[in-house]
């Protein structure tokens, strides 16, 4: 099937899935250890698991985009309590609340896909949590987006913000969809921050002066495409971290290694947008220029944090799964 025979729904639908989600078999290999890490599974249930971050009171906070809201887990127990509520929900399966940031002990919640583009009435943008069931607009990215749109090609005039990261003076997002990376200040201004070909932006870490930012690589996801870059605070020039991994979503620094989470591998033949095929995604670890697998048959993982010696990986199905890096 052919974009230009898709209804606008599923037009949206599949460009986003696509962006996000999808990857196909292609050749190319990740090293293994003989024995992958242990992973059991410490939350199950939740509405569509998205981005997560770790609070200043050391728990794991994820957002669950189909009902808009923000949910604190205890990383030791798995207990899970509303710590957000009433933010915009997805409208089509993926976006509302897509990821969230501490800053100054207050919440941030990146919204995305709730506009008039995709049949909804809210901002696209950041949310600034006033209290449990209250918030402020400080950004309106959707906006931005409109005013500048990207130089590569898209359906979604307003993009596809994947995640938020705080950095000294405000924040940074990605977006997926319109391949950048911009700057938010804490008053609101909107600006582009870096310009990229397509290859898909997702997640981000900010560490000692600098942004590594996880690619995803454009359709067909192939491995080669699959890298972590990184760039200096007020600089432009990127350079390559790592390369070799499938449709890679996230990327974290943890237990003395940095980590990158890859969603999985699609089969041939299946509906364009679908989802990586089960329980095909890793947990990866950078050793030198390339990876090595730490664990792996994650069910579409979508985001990554590291708390002592264990990393959580949120998965698209509502899941958390908590996974030994070592002793």
């Amino acid at each position: 099937m052919s974009a230009s025979t898709l209804t606008p729904r599923s037009r949206i639908i599949s460009a986003l899935a696509t962006v996000v989600l999808s990857v196909v078999m292609v050749s190319g290999s990740i090293a293994l250890p003989a024995v992958a890490a242990t992973k059991t599974r410490l939350v199950m249930g939740l509405a569509g698991g998205s981005g997560s971050t770790v609070g200043p009171d050391g728990a794991l906070y994820v957002t669950e985009g189909l009902a808009g809201r923000v949910s604190r887990v205890d990383p030791q127990t798995g207990t899970v309590t509303t710590f957000a509520s009433g933010l915009p929900p997805s409208l089509i399966g993926i976006g509302g609340a897509m990821d969230v940031v501490f800053k100054g002990g207050t919440a941030y919640v990146l919204v995305t896909l709730v506009g008039p583009d995709v049949g909804g009435t809210n901002v696209v943008g950041i949310y600034r949590m006033d209290d449990p069931t209250h918030f402020t607009v400080i950004a309106d990215i959707g906006a931005f987006t409109l005013a500048h749109p990207p130089a590569t090609d898209f359906f979604i005039p307003t993009g596809l913000q994947y995640s938020i990261e705080s950095v000294r003076d405000g924040f940074l997002v990605t977006d997926g969809h319109h391949n950048r990376i911009y700057r938010v200040t804490l008053d609101g201004t909107v600006t582009e921050r870096i310009t990229f070909d397509n290859i898909v932006p997702t997640g981000l870490e900010f560490r000692d002066g600098k942004v590594y930012v996880a690619q995803a690589g454009p359709v067909p996801h192939l491995p080669r495409n699959g890298r972590i870059v990184k760039f200096r605070a007020g600089s432009n020039a990127v350079t390559e971290v790592a390369r070799g991994g499938r449709l890679l979503v996230d990327v974290e620094f943890g237990a003395g290694h940095l980590f990158a989470l890859s969603q999985g591998h699609f089969t041939p033949g299946q509906e364009p947008g679908s989802p990586a095929d089960p329980n095909t995604g890793r947990l990866l670890k950078v050793a030198g220029d390339e990876f090595t697998g730490v664990a792996w048959h994650l069910n579409q993982p979508t985001s990554l944090e590291i708390i002592g010696n264990f990393a959580y990986v949120v998965t698209l199905g509502g899941e958390i799964w908590k996974i030994r890096l070592g002793d």
